[in-house]
């Protein structure tokens, strides 16, 4: 399977994390789609199919990536 390039994994998390704390703090319809937009590509470009994994998988594969106990999001 062909995994992003880290640079390219990096922005779309920021991007996520960004949206996700904007959409939480006006809640605009535009800002759940961006958002929405954002997780999809996230769950593309790791090869996953929701966006709880697809930011896990991102994460690991970010060069520097500390090695953290996920078995909290696998439930």
């Amino acid at each position: 399977m062909l995994m992003a390039h880290p640079v390219v994994l990096r922005k779309l998390v920021a991007q996520y994390e960004t949206l996700k704390e904007l959409h939480a703090q006006d809640g605009s319809d535009e800002a759940r789609r961006r958002l929405d937009d954002v997780a999809y590509t996230l769950c593309i470009s790791t090869g996953t199919s929701d966006v709880d994994a697809a930011l896990i998988a991102a994460r690991h594969d970010l060069p520097g990536a500390r090695p953290h106990d996920d078995s909290a999001a696998a439930g």
